[in-house]
């Protein structure tokens, strides 16, 4: 394992133009946490399966069970970036890594230092009244009844992107703008199998991809390195130098 992080290392010293493309496991070393892992959220029990609560006909006809469950597990207080975050924001202040393009709707990118992040699922950091369009904060919303309303009298709705519903095209676009130009691309904590996120990949024409991940993935076969370990300490041993 000592080699492969060597081998991160050089790789990081070596190249100018980096992409980060991360999900869940950057954060579940903060504390939140993941779907499909044996303690995700997928595998735990509720009253109706997380997939469905978190899909746009769930939250329309049920807001109230949305917001329960939203609240419980999307808004985990206490939140700080986790090592990794803290690691890719140094990158980026280095001037080597050219953009975050993250699964994760937590903001702590952001909140570590991260200022080029690309949010294909969206962020609770964001909130929009569906009647008149005014904009709130996460704080806001947290302070505010079980199903938030707006001044207005319309309700509140997280710019998240929930399952029925399509990824914003323009991060879209800007996320495979970055990929395509990146000459190293790291993708860790993510089994890469969400669609279309994961074939995200496909526009990547750089000879070195870095695999981090504490599961094996269907995309290892292409990476010309692969690391079993956490995301954290990986990254931050790939860092140390800058």
């Amino acid at each position: 394992m000592d080699e492969k992080l060597e081998k991160l290392r050089d790789l990081v010293n070596n190249h100018e133009h980096i992409v980060f493309f991360g999900g869940a496991g950057v954060s579940t070393e903060s504390g939140i946490p993941d779907f499909r892992s044996v303690d995700g959220l997928y595998n735990q029990k509720y009253d109706y399966p997380p997939e469905a609560i978190l899909s746009r006909s769930f939250y329309d006809r049920m807001p109230e069970a949305f917001f329960r469950f939203y609240r419980d597990k999307m808004l985990v207080p206490g939140i700080k970036p986790s090592r990794a975050h803290l690691a890719l924001a140094k990158l980026e202040q280095a001037g080597k890594l050219m953009a975050v393009v993250t699964q994760n709707i937590d903001g702590l990118h952001q909140a570590a230092g991260s200022r080029n992040v690309y949010e294909l699922h969206g962020s609770v950091e964001r909130n929009r009244c569906r009647k008149c369009g005014k904009t709130y904060t996460r704080a806001q919303i947290e302070e505010m009844d079980l199903v938030p309303g707006c001044s207005c009298g319309g309700m509140i709705k997280p710019e998240v992107v929930l399952y029925e519903e399509p990824l914003d095209q323009r991060t879209m676009a800007r996320a495979i703008r970055a990929i395509e130009q990146a000459d190293l691309l790291i993708v860790g904590g993510t089994s890469l199998t969400v669609w279309p996120a994961a074939g995200l990949i496909d526009y990547y024409s750089g000879k070195e991809l870095v695999i981090i991940n504490k599961s094996q993935t269907s995309f290892d076969n292409r990476a010309s390195l692969t690391i079993c370990d956490s995301i954290g300490k990986a990254l931050e041993y790939a860092v140390q130098d800058l």
